[in-house]
């Protein structure tokens, strides 16, 4: 019975954290680790049907940067990166296309129906949700200590995002899965970095919360130190940390997206641990906190 009472006394902490966010729309980038393990995408699926169920909106975002490497490792293609994004050449776009609008996009959407959810798979070309542009180059220092440009070719940037269909879907109960794909108004396809997406439509629908998930415990003061957690970090700092290499490579778009969503009104930003099993109920209904949260500080009147 003292089993079945510890239960039901978590139901019950969680109680204010499901009335303070129903009805709240919540966008969660979904990568990494927890879309490869099968126990944790099905951790994470459900956590995102139960979400659904007591009344908070879930927006997906997903990534699939392993699944496009496997793929195009299979085809003799060399993946390469610069500044956490995906040098991308027309026959990379096409394998990037290929796999997360129609293989991940696909598999995410069948799991939250399969939990009792109803997903509807969208990328950012769906009734204009994203119009893309091309990303220009960006510098970078070689191993000599000499600089250097680098166009990293069907690589997008937004230029507008129209969240009118997101809003129409969730309005009628359905929770939107989006691939992080958008069109130029001149047709070219461009890849997009889904940290990058999913800030921007954060932004652009004024969401209560953004949550990344990603393959380590938020923002680490030393690489691969998982004690030297950063638990907080306000945007101001955020120009320091990447000038001094604390977050580099795959981190540098994750912060600047989370940057982008604050600065344009979403309430609360958190980078935590898609490893961990339950990390998103952990997160929105609990008041232990985890990953890290970047803030921006209040402005006096």
């Amino acid at each position: 019975m003292e089993q079945f009472i510890e239960k039901a006394e978590v139901l019950v902490e969680a109680l204010p954290y499901i009335t303070r966010f129903k009805g709240n729309i919540v966008i969660i980038k979904y990568g990494g680790s927890a879309m490869l393990d099968d126990k944790l995408k099905e951790s994470v699926i459900k956590d995102i049907v139960l979400l659904e169920a007591v009344g908070i909106q879930p927006v997906i975002v997903h990534g699939g940067g392993s699944e496009i490497n496997i793929l195009a490792e299979k085809l003799g293609i060399k993946s390469q990166f610069v500044q956490g994004l995906r040098i991308t050449d027309e026959q990379t776009v096409e394998i990037v296309e290929m796999v997360l609008v129609g293989k991940v996009n696909r598999m995410i959407v069948g799991m939250i129906n399969e939990f009792g959810g109803k997903a509807v798979g969208i990328s950012g070309k769906d009734a204009g949700l994203i119009t893309a542009k091309k990303k220009p180059p960006v510098t970078v220092v070689d191993e000599s200590g000499i600089e250097k440009t680098v166009d990293l070719g069907l690589v997008g940037g937004i230029e507008d995002v129209n969240p009118q269909i997101i809003l129409t879907l969730v309005k009628e109960g359905y929770i939107p899965v989006i691939a992080p794909t958008a069109a130029s108004r001149d047709g070219t396809t461009y890849n997009i970095n889904a940290d990058t997406v999913a800030g921007s439509i954060a932004r652009n629908i004024k969401a209560n919360k953004l949550i990344i998930l990603s393959d380590q415990r938020g923002i680490l003061r030393e690489m691969n130190n998982e004690d030297s957690l950063i638990p907080r970090i306000e945007i101001g700092e955020i120009d320091e940390l990447v000038k001094t290499g604390i977050i580099d490579g795959g981190g540098i778009p994750k912060i600047y997206a989370c940057k982008n969503a604050l600065m344009y009104g979403v309430k609360e930003v958190h980078i935590i641990d898609g490893r961990l099993k339950h990390s998103l109920l952990l997160e929105i209904f609990t008041n232990q906190g985890i990953g890290t949260m970047i803030y921006k500080k209040e402005e006096s009147s």
